[in-house]
């Protein structure tokens, strides 16, 4: 789920991208008026200005949708446990495992003794 959430987050941030970017500015008006406005009779006698601008919002809208359940994917997988004193059985278990300081005298770890041959 937050594998596909993220993959359409990228999705539309390209998207947001192309379509700002293709967007005309403020000054692009004078520029209609020496026969530059012919291509815009696609989307309508307005041009694509109120089309793009609708789209572009309702993408904005969603980037920040995809962002927040994004944000709160990640505040949940961050919950970590409890730092602090452990349990006293904890203790007691880690106190009951054997070390190699204790004495172990019932136990013969001497080495065998290779005998010489006299050959």
């Amino acid at each position: 789920m937050q594998v596909a959430i993220l993959m359409t987050h990228v999705a539309i941030a390209i998207a947001l991208v192309v379509l700002i970017l293709l967007q005309q500015g403020k000054g692009a008006e004078a520029g209609a008026a020496f026969g530059g406005g012919a291509s815009q009779t696609v989307f309508g006698s307005k041009g694509s200005g109120s089309f793009l601008a609708k789209f572009t919002g309702l993408l904005a809208v969603a980037f920040f949708a995809t962002s927040l359940t994004l944000a709160w994917f990640a505040s949940q997988a961050g919950e970590a446990p409890e730092a602090g004193i452990p349990d006293a059985q904890l203790i007691e278990q880690q106190n009951a495992v054997p070390t190699l300081d204790d004495d172990g005298s019932d136990v013969d770890n001497t080495a065998p003794a290779l005998e010489e041959s006299g050959d």
